[in-house]
C-alpha cells in the first residue's frame, strides 16, 4: 500500500501505544550492509535542540548496538496488528545468528533520508539520524531501577535520532 509523508508527531499516540505492546521494530544495517531488526519496548519521542528526536535505548550486548554505531542512523517501524507476533520473534533471536527479515518474510525498503531501510510491511516509519549518544550512568539511577532492569550490569546506550522523515499508510489507524 502507498505511504505518504506525515509529520513527526501526527501518529505519536499510536506509536507510543505500539511501543508499549507489542513493541516497535528498530532497523539498522550491519557492517556487511545487511538489515537487522530489533524489537524495542522502551523509547521516547520529544523535542531536543529544536528538532524532533526519537530516543532509542540499546544495550551494548545487542547486535543492533554495533549496527547503529556503524551506520549512524536507524529506522523505527510500527507493525500492523496482524504481524504483531513478529515483534516477539525479532526480540528473541539475534542478528548475529539469524537473518531476521528473511526468516520473518519481511521486506527491506528504501528510506528517503537515511541508509538504514524501512520494513515495507509496517504501517508507519520514522527515519532517524543519530545526533547524540548518551550512556546510562548507573550511580545516577535509583537502586530499584538498577536492580530491576540491570541485574547483570548491561547498561543501555541512548541513541538520540533526529527524525528526518516519517511515512505512514493512509488507513493506518484502522490497521493497528
Amino acid at each position: 500500500m502507498a505511504k505518504t509523508k506525515v509529520g513527526p508527531t501526527d501518529y505519536l499516540p499510536e506509536t507510543l501505544q505500539a511501543l508499549a505492546h507489542p513493541g516497535l521494530l528498530l532497523v539498522s544495517l550491519d557492517k556487511r550492509n545487511r538489515p537487522n531488526a530489533m524489537t524495542i519496548g522502551w523509547g521516547s519521542v520529544g523535542i531536543f535542540w529544536g528538532k524532533p528526536i526519537f530516543i532509542a535505548p540499546v544495550r551494548p550486548s545487542r547486535y543492533t548496538y554495533g549496527c547503529i554505531s556503524a551506520t549512524g542512523d536507524f529506522t523505527v517501524n510500527v507493525l500492523p496488528s496482524k504481524l504483531q507476533d513478529l515483534a516477539t520473534f525479532c526480540g528473541t533471536v539475534s542478528g548475529r545468528d539469524h537473518d531476521k527479515l528473511a526468516e520473518a518474510k519481511l521486506t527491506a525498503g528504501k528510506s528517503l533520508e537515511v541508509k538504514s531501510p524501512i520494513i515495507e510491511e509496517c504501517l508507519l516509519h520514522y527515519e532517524c539520524r543519530v545526533v547524540h549518544v548518551n550512556d546510562l550512568v548507573p550511580k545516577a539511577l535509583s537502586n530499584e531501577l538498577l536492580r530491576g532492569s540491570y541485574p547483570r550490569g548491561d547498561h543501555h546506550r541512548f541513541y538520540f535520532g533526529q527524525i528526518v522523515a516519517v511515512r505512514a499508510e493512509a488507513n493506518l489507524r484502522r490497521r493497528l
